[in-house]
């Protein structure tokens, strides 16, 4: 499975890895202390200007009881259906809160990594996205598609006008537990009333799953407590809600060296200064990633290879399409933050690039990263269709692989 996952589309050096350092092309970035002042200081005040705020300023406070039955909750297999997966199987540590694949590997799933991509279980078609800054202050767009978020002050879901919550974080994590292949397998095993991607299907579901929590010797009684009400009387919103603050706590945004830099004087080396640069200068990256968590929240074309499989089937995904049907949308994704990008890899939507510096790549110069001769007539077809959406988003000048180096070296100074 991971060789057709990997091979199937004529991208050239993509691989299911977590170690940045061994894959990114060589450059000369340099180490030694920044000191040149003037640049220093249009850097401070180009990074101010477009939105970046201390760590602190963006957190929620949690309720701690909440909080603390939403870490067990986190990692309980009582979350899935069949009761084999939990949210912690894909969302880990060691990958930067996401599970170091190029998509997500479902129900039926074990082990991490590639251990986990080979083990049979189902293919969710697109990237595991991490948890920094969920569900923190402006942060209320989820999902690669922005299925849930709210426009013009109105909450937008799947749930339509039933949403479980006025709370668009709640309501996204409310999702993972009723997605097929994601923790619901839909086999003849499972009852086809919990299947038929309906909103009585999900609450159906889900309050068996709500039954399960209460009835744990563990979690039931703590949420119950949270909540102040007895377990016989527990909904999966409450479920949802404790898992909401324990995501919205552990995951919050923290402070970083570029917080340093900004509100506090702190140094820079020189490639760092030079990526910081070209971020708000030539590169045009803030055109997108902009604001406290590097995103405009919005929706935008680029033209990353496409892996196998695709949320539409055949080695396609429309992207925002699929929830607003505006031909306009096609292959538009959310623009991604990028607190801690460095540590999850790989990138797109798809998972189909493998370094941070080929996702810079496929901004400009996106056919440098395949091989035409290795793909179909189908696959050649539909990257020329996203070719022309790509090509209308504010583009980069051509950059070299050094500045691409120095852009690298700026993003991690996002890390914490």
């Amino acid at each position: 499975m991971l060789a057709s996952l990997l091979g199937g589309a004529g991208i050239i050096a993509t691989v299911a890895c977590n170690d940045q350092a061994a894959f990114e092309a060589p450059s000369q970035r340099d180490p030694s202390p920044a000191s040149d002042h003037m640049r220093l200081a249009a850097l401070r005040r180009a990074v101010e200007a477009n939105g970046f705020v201390r760590a602190k300023e963006l957190a929620i406070p949690v309720d701690s009881r909440a909080r603390d039955v939403g870490k067990l909750i986190f990692a309980s297999p009582l979350m899935s259906i069949n009761g084999n997966i939990s949210c912690q199987s894909c969302h880990l540590d060691e990958f930067g809160s996401t599970d170091g694949l190029p998509v997500a590997v479902g129900v039926g799933a074990e082990g991490i990594g590639a251990t986990r991509l080979a083990s049979g279980g189902q293919i969710v078609p697109r990237n595991v996205l991490p948890f920094w800054g969920r569900g923190s202050k402006g942060f209320d767009t989820f999902f690669w598609d922005g299925k849930v978020g709210v426009d013009r002050g109105q909450l937008v879901s799947q749930f339509g006008t039933d949403a479980p919550s006025n709370d668009p974080f709640v309501v996204a994590v409310h999702l993972p537990s009723v997605e097929l292949r994601e923790m619901v397998d839909d086999t003849p095993q499972v009852e086809a009333t919990l299947v038929d991607e309906s909103v009585n299907s999900a609450n159906l579901l889900q309050s068996k799953l709500a039954q399960r929590f209460a009835q744990d010797p563990v979690i039931g009684p703590r949420l119950a407590k949270a909540f102040g009400t007895g377990t016989d009387a527990l909904t999966f919103n409450q479920v949802a809600t404790s898992l909401g603050a324990f995501i919205r706590d552990e995951f919050k945004i923290r402070p970083t060296k570029l917080e340093h830099f900004v509100f506090d004087s702190g140094p820079l080396t020189k490639s760092e200064l030079a990526g910081g640069i070209l971020f708000y200068g030539r590169g045009k990256c803030v055109a997108c990633h902009g604001g406290p968590y590097f995103s405009d929240m919005q929706f935008h074309a680029v033209a990353f290879p496409q892996m196998a499989f695709g949320k539409n089937g055949f080695g396609i995904d429309y992207g925002r399409y699929n929830v607003t049907f505006d031909p306009e949308d096609r292959f538009k994704f959310r623009t991604p933050p990028l607190f801690n990008v460095s540590k999850t890899a790989p990138y797109s939507h798809s998972g189909s690039v493998a370094t941070i510096h080929d996702a810079i790549v496929a901004h400009f110069d996106p056919l440098r990263l395949m091989d035409a001769r290795k793909m179909t007539v189908r696959q050649r077809a539909d990257i020329y269709a996203r070719l022309g959406p790509a090509s209308r988003e504010p583009l980069p000048s051509p950059l070299t692989d050094e500045e691409i180096g120095d852009l690298v070296s700026f993003l991690t100074t996002l890390n914490f």
